[in-house]
């Protein structure tokens, strides 16, 4: 569970067991190294050259800092301060008033960030409230035509001192940038690493108050030496006091300002002086509070980085929520957080939060520049074993996911975010049902979440306890080889010496629905959830495998010794997938819904992961009518390989 919480909070958790359901989505920020390579970083060069200063401008009592050119097709600033007050407990709201649209990402930030369409004039208007402040000001800009070759960083923003900071260099449609070189022109000096000169990662310094850094990137196209700057205002914030959230965290807002829940959102589940858990009476779970699946009644409950993130959210529970599914099984949550800085996503029974990573809700590339790219540096975990396990989600033979690299300035539809998206909540949010289904709302007495759920723990009242005692995993290989593949344990010589047809054998044997599932009874319970849902609602079906280990992972070098699609519906597993449907989601039958998923779809042996891609039958459908529909999506580029386990991660890492 990384994102910027930190590794004393995640070893915290582990040791308290509060924390066994906890999954997610995308890649973890600040996971601890646990064997993994430290990325390099150096200190950065100052500048020699002079650069141009930014021009400062009065509006009433907001001091704006603009660039001293602008230029269309540019990502660009205007940063906005009152004098001798930080940023810190000041709530900004920018407005455009004149020009050629453009698409406003960072309205609720002192740092407005914007690439801009077209020459000609622009104005913008800003109102600012705090602790005995009201204001509005407005500032004017001109934009010159688009320079025929030129480098651009994006995205200038705003971050708090110690969060991790990504800026990427974009590359021009045909054009690559040569002999990059990075310096610091202005602010404090900077540890980077630029071992990836198209993607510089730091962390944001420690300051006393509000601190603009600048920095300048030199490159050569097409032999024409280049250069770009971008700016970072690094925002003091108070000390931190919080035993949970030890690591700086991104500053937030209520999605919804109007929101009964607005000011005790962030404090309660997401901030560096949260102490102890609130109450049920100041943060309750959403079905505590009302049960009719109102929309707005769950927008409430979004916490937000960008406004932008709130937005997609709720477009994809009006527009892509048909059966109701989310709204129900949101019902069991406190809160909906969606930051820049959260890598994975995860459930915490501790808050009642779920935290989505908002790389699966972006739509345009200027939406995507305001997520981090941190890499979580993986740990070796599991680099003794003989084995590996693919997954992938498909329909109809094709990758049902829309891979995007990073590099690509691409749009997305909600129809082409949804079966990440979809997957993921039904994910996390089988884990926020396991632990406070709707059928145990009216019974919780608090006075905390927390103290429900160590009652409920104690008596081994979870969705997951009924699973794991009713139909318990047999393997304990397999268990073994969760507990080093996942959990850090050490490989003894028989498991290292154990090949992929021993693995195949152990597994195929038993009754989990993929190797992640042999972690904890937790998460055997939300992936047997989360397979089924995606199965019966959409026709996307999941492949695992057992494969060997080759020196260089690809599509092409992964060979398969044993492999099924729709495992979820193989004999074996329906009973326990079927009870698990009945307790998280009683508004269906669980058993027919299991017996009307398609057959599970043998890989055969040899053939290599991409080989396998195509093994359905042309004609296979869903028997269920039940079914939203999903479009069609055939991948622009080659989908990055996904192995079991990579898209949740536990406590203690």
């Amino acid at each position: 569970m990384g994102m910027s919480v930190s590794q004393k909070m995640l070893a915290l958790m582990a040791c308290s067991s509060l924390l066994t359901a906890c999954g997610g989505g995308g890649e973890d920020n600040n996971a601890p190294n646990n064997g993994g390579t430290t990325p390099p970083s150096a200190s950065l060069l100052r500048c020699t050259d002079n650069i141009a200063p930014l021009i400062i401008t009065t509006s009433s009592s907001i001091r704006f800092q603009t660039e001293s050119t602008y230029t269309a097709g540019q990502s660009s600033a205007i940063i906005a301060n009152i004098p001798n007050r930080d940023s810190q407990n000041l709530s900004f709201r920018w407005q455009q008033m004149d020009g050629q649209n453009i698409e406003l990402v960072s309205q609720n930030s002192p740092v407005l960030a914007f690439d801009i369409p077209a020459a000609g004039s622009y104005r913008f208007s800003l109102h600012v409230t705090g602790n005995n402040l009201d204001v509005t000001g407005e500032i004017a800009i001109n934009a010159d035509a688009t320079s025929i070759e030129a480098l651009n960083v994006r995205q200038d923003h705003q971050v708090v001192e110690g969060n991790n900071v990504s800026l990427r260099l974009g590359q021009q449609s045909g054009l690559s940038a040569a002999n990059i070189s990075w310096c610091v022109a202005s602010g404090p000096d900077l540890m980077v690493d630029i071992s990836d000169p198209l993607r510089p990662l730091f962390t944001a310094p420690a300051v006393s108050q509000d601190t603009l850094t600048r920095l300048k990137v030199n490159a050569n196209i097409n032999e024409n030496q280049l250069n770009d700057d971008v700016f970072v205002l690094t925002t003091a914030a108070p000390a931190i006091s919080s035993s949970y959230f030890d690591t700086p965290v991104a500053g937030t807002h209520a999605y919804r300002a109007t929101s009964p829940y607005a000011n005790v959102l962030s404090n309660c589940v997401y901030s560096n002086q949260l102490n102890d858990s609130c109450t049920i009476n100041q943060l309750p779970l959403i079905g505590q509070t009302s049960n009719d699946l109102n929309r707005e009644t769950i927008l409430n409950r979004v916490l937000v980085s960008h406004d932008w993130m709130g937005d997609n959210f709720a477009a994809f529970l009006t527009q892509l929520d048909p059966n109701s599914d989310f709204a129900r099984l949101l019902q069991s949550v406190t809160a909906i957080v969606i930051s820049y800085d959260i890598r994975p996503s995860f459930y915490w029974v501790v808050t009642g939060a779920i935290y989505l990573d908002p790389n699966d809700l972006w739509l345009t590339p200027i939406q995507r520049d305001t997520i981090n790219e941190a890499p979580d540096y993986r740990s070796n975990f599991g680099n003794e074993l003989n084995f590996m396990m693919p997954w992938r989600y498909v329909k109809n033979n094709q990758y049902a996911s829309l891979s995007v690299p990073a590099t690509a300035r691409a749009y997305r539809t909600l129809a082409q975010i949804n079966p990440d998206l979809a997957s993921l909540l039904y994910h996390e949010l089988a884990h926020a049902n396991d632990f406070f289904p709707r059928s145990v709302h009216n019974s919780l007495t608090g006075p905390r979440l927390l103290d429900d759920y160590r009652r409920r723990n104690a008596s081994k009242s979870l969705i997951s306890d009924e699973v794991s005692k009713s139909y318990p995993l047999m393997s304990t290989e397999m268990s073994g080889l969760a507990n080093i593949s996942f959990l850090g344990g050490v490989a003894n010589n028989l498991q290292k010496a154990y090949q992929p047809s021993d693995v195949s054998t152990f597994f195929s044997t038993d009754i989990a629905s993929d190797f992640y599932a042999y972690s904890t009874t937790r998460e055997d319970t939300a992936m047997l959830f989360e397979e089924a849902m995606m199965s019966y609602r959409y026709q996307i079906l999941r492949d695992v495998a057992v494969t060997n280990k080759p020196a260089v992972l690809t599509a092409d070098t992964l060979l398969i010794d044993w492999g099924q699609r729709g495992r979820i519906a193989d004999d074996s597993l329906e009973n326990r997938a079927a009870l698990v449907i009945d307790e998280i989601l009683p508004e269906l039958n669980g058993i027919s819904v299991i017996e009307s998923l398609p057959e599970p779809v043998a890989m055969t042996q040899g053939q290599n992961w991409r080989q396998a891609l195509a093994i359905s039958p042309a004609n296979i459908r869903l028997k269920s009518l039940n079914n939203a529909a999903v479009n069609d999506i055939a991948p622009r580029f080659e989908p990055e390989l996904r192995l079991s386990g990579d898209r949740h991660r536990h406590p203690h890492q």
